[in-house]
């Protein structure tokens, strides 16, 4: 009854239940040496996921070109349906339900080496498509709630999305397990700094996979950044086993529990009931459905919109696009330990949503300099920073510990029905907007996205109020 009154109290900060340690866990969950070299391990396992993740999204130029020009001969459709299969079996087979609820019944380790699996397995079924399947072979495909009706898709496609929807359960478990070690070893610390680090080298990831992609295909061959993103997965899935070491000798110096897994803090079927009735909880996960179905689309897009409108060369479009994630390097910690000392993450959270919408109105506005872009990718990638800095540290805020992996798993799901359907609706868009001189027009493309941004904006002020009444502590 005392924690209850705690937790609803207008003036405490976190709502999270006590967390019972034995004493040697504590010791080393104490340890700044240890819990900083956790969290460098497991964002590099992170990192190498996010490089697999968006290394072919500058490759659609290539990858539309004629066979006979050295590209795939894809459709701007057969792209989008690429690019949103990421989220097949997690929205579909539910996978990330599962995933969430392995997390809290098995613990970190086992989710965390099983992610590393699938994601390996995953992109190597994604090398195998690039790299030696024909790309003329056709099937008509039919799956309505994709809106495929003896839909003529390339068998590379087909396979290639395999792949990528493999790799996707493995990259989604992997994401909630990493938050979790975070909160895990960082709890009552500097939790949002290390989430904030944790995205930086996250959106390193990602830079590296935009601006590098491109380069490499053009120099060997496109399938060649896969392959690289295959072996970077390799050397995560190492390092992580390596953690999962440490973990075990933990629990064997502390006589079987790490920091804050006790018999009080596991997860039960019934837990299910209270995340489900939280009102925060529903609103942090739609805001995040909408602003993520916004940016991370448009990433896909973004490299030949450089091209397309903005006349950029497509050995260097990649660049620009990644300026994003190098933005969000630097920013994406200093804006998580602000909210470490100062909170107000609810307006925060409402400034990185109208940032995003504004950028995504003047991307489709009849501007065509080169030197705008370049700006508003700057713009966008403080807003990229801005918003999830605060976004995931709050949901331990709002969701106890035993919870966590269930919440985070429920959040992923939401969020991967918005990153499958929007680029194939994009995708789509752009394809009914393309002349026979194969010239795109993108104004619908970015009115759809902003579109989704005013949304986010409308949700995050809801969620503001929502902080304000149920006392989570996010300002």
């Amino acid at each position: 009854m005392y924690l209850g009154i705690l937790s609803n109290c207008p003036n405490r900060p976190l709502r999270q239940p006590l967390q019972i340690m034995n004493p040697v866990a504590e010791k080393l969950n104490q340890s700044a040496a240890a819990r900083w070299t956790v969290l460098a391990i497991v964002a590099f396992t992170m990192m190498t996921g996010y490089v697999v993740a968006k290394e072919m999204s500058p490759l659609e130029y290539l990858l539309e070109l004629p066979v006979s020009q050295g590209g795939m001969g894809w459709t701007s459709g057969e792209f989008g349906l690429f690019a949103g299969s990421r989220g097949f079996f997690n929205v579909f087979l539910l996978m990330l339900f599962v995933g969430g609820v392995i997390l809290d019944r098995t613990g970190v380790r086992f989710a965390g080496t099983l992610s590393c699996a699938l994601m390996l397995a995953g992109t190597g079924i994604d090398y195998y498509a690039i790299a030696a399947c024909p790309p003329e072979s056709v099937s008509l495909v039919t799956f309505p709630p994709l809106g495929l009706n003896a839909t003529p898709v390339k068998h590379q496609v087909l396979l290639a999305s395999l792949g990528f929807a493999t790799f996707g359960i493995g990259y989604e478990l992997c994401g909630i397990t990493v938050s979790k070690v975070i909160v895990k070893w960082f709890s009552g610390k500097e939790m949002a700094l290390a989430m904030g680090i944790q995205v930086a080298l996250a959106r390193l990831g990602t830079a590296l996979a935009l601006a590098g992609s491109p380069a490499v295909a053009s120099h060997w061959h496109i399938s060649t950044p896969i392959l690289a993103g295959l072996l970077a997965v390799g050397v995560g899935t190492v390092a992580y086993l390596f953690y999962c070491s440490m973990d075990i000798r933990i629990d064997r110096q502390g006589g079987g529990t790490s920091p804050t897994e006790t018999d009080d803090e596991k997860f039960h079927f019934n837990d299910m009931k209270l995340t489900m009735r939280n009102p925060g909880f529903w609103l942090i996960t739609l805001l995040c459905l909408l602003y993520y179905s916004a940016l991370y689309p448009f990433l896909d897009f973004a490299t030949k919109l450089m091209i397309s409108k903005y006349g950029v060369s497509p050995h260097l479009a990649g660049i620009i696009p990644s300026i994003l994630p190098f933005t969000s390097i630097v920013l994406t910690p200093l804006f998580g330990a602000m909210f470490d000392q100062i909170g107000r993450g609810a307006v925060i959270m409402i400034v990185g949503t109208v940032m995003l919408t504004v950028v995504l109105m003047v991307f489709a506005l009849p501007l065509h300099s080169s030197v705008l872009a370049v700006t508003l990718m700057v713009v966008l990638g403080i807003a990229f920073s801005l918003l999830p800095a605060v976004l995931w540290p709050a949901v331990p805020r709002i969701v106890p510990m035993k919870q966590l992996g269930t919440a985070y798993s429920i959040i992923y799901y939401i969020q991967n029905i918005g990153l499958m359907l929007v680029p194939i609706v994009i995708g789509r868009v752009l394809q009914s907007h393309t002349a026979p001189d194969g010239a795109v027009d993108y104004t619908a493309a970015m009115w759809v996205f902003t579109a989704i941004g005013l949304a986010a904006i409308i949700v995050a002020v809801m969620l503001r109020a929502v902080d304000r009444r149920e006392h989570y502590g996010l300002d």
